[in-house]
């Protein structure tokens, strides 16, 4: 039986008057890789922070690696590695220096830092630069040895969090597989994550997160298949009041109202249901303009259990100032 590398008990945390973890509890197993999926504010990076030490423990009982955060920090340090949101190499050191300062850190003789170092730039495609500075490599490249940096102790567990913010789609498909290949290690992911598809794609479970509380926990396929197998969008001349006459269905489970249009989940097979549902729209006099029927996704799960969208635009990394991260190669 595959055992908890990380449990989480009643974990609270605030600042001031502000609860960004409240009330919390879950574990993560060896070897998988566990994502935290919520919008920015959610709590995320505050868990983070407290299993990686770098917070304390408010209340609640925290464990990585069958240590205890709050009394074994020493011990949880040297299980983990750490890739934080903002990139933090020493920019005058060579790829192989800031490996091979990091390794020193944690005391590791120097035989095994050159073995360990030669392992790291082959899994992260960074063999030809090795004696480049780390000022000279693109965001991309940057990133990757972050996470090097991070697997250089083979860490129990690697910590990530929000990995590929700032890249495009396809540079963060391609940090993903560096991601799996690290999994193949044996190494334990835990990240935080802000992109849908992220959490959908490469989790081995997912845990939802909002205002500071765990809405929902499975894999992706059990949590889009709780909605049902099909959803239907609607768009109608009244989707206000549309909306109150599906309501009053038994086949509808539930309907989400956005700026546009109607999405419907519901209970039954969808042929025989959309037909009663625009018979009896259209018999109140509501025009209906589109049908559309989907699968559910990752974002219809999320505004299933939270009631809202959860944007995967960058505007608020635009206001935070991060910097692009560019190309992976």
């Amino acid at each position: 039986m595959t055992k908890n590398i990380i449990e989480v008990n009643n974990l609270e945390h605030s600042y001031g008057s502000v609860k960004a973890v409240d009330n919390i509890s879950f574990n993560v197993k060896q070897g998988e890789i566990f994502s935290f999926l919520g919008p920015n504010g959610a709590g995320k990076s505050t868990v983070i922070n407290i299993l990686t030490t770098l917070r304390k423990i408010q209340k609640g009982e925290a464990r990585v690696n069958g240590y205890d955060v709050a009394k074994e920090s020493k011990s949880v340090r040297r299980s983990i590695g750490i890739v934080f949101q903002m990139l933090c190499l020493d920019h005058e050191m060579t790829v192989a220096e800031n490996l091979d300062y990091h390794g020193k850190i944690y005391s590791m003789p120097k035989k095994e830092r050159k073995k360990r170092i030669d392992e790291l730039l082959i899994l992260t495609d960074l063999e030809n630069k090795r004696n480049t500075l780390a000022k000279d490599l693109s965001g991309g490249m940057k990133r990757r040895l972050e996470l090097a940096r991070g697997l250089m102790t083979k860490p129990a567990v690697l910590f990530l969090d929000e990995p590929t913010v700032g890249f495009d789609i396809q540079t963060r498909m391609r940090m993903w597989e560096y991601l799996r290949e690290i999994k193949k290690e044996g190494t334990t992911i835990f990240l935080t994550t802000h992109y849908m598809e992220e959490a959908d794609q490469l989790s081995d479970r997912i845990s939802i997160i909002d205002h500071g509380k765990i809405i929902v926990t499975g894999n992706a396929d059990e949590l889009k298949n709780k909605l049902g197998k099909d959803l239907i969008y609607l768009e109608t001349s009244n989707n206000k009041i549309a909306a109150e006459i599906l309501r009053s269905l038994k086949s509808v489970k539930s309907v989400t109202e956005d700026t546009k249009s109607l999405r419907i989940l519901i209970g039954e097979d969808v042929t025989h249901v959309l037909p009663q549902i625009m018979e009896k729209i259209r018999g109140e006099g509501i025009d209906i303009t589109t049908v559309n029927i989907k699968k559910p996704s990752m974002d219809d799960v999320f505004v299933h259990y939270t009631g809202r969208e959860l944007r995967e635009g960058n505007e608020k990394e635009k206001q935070q100032g991060t910097e692009p991260l560019g190309e992976l190669e």
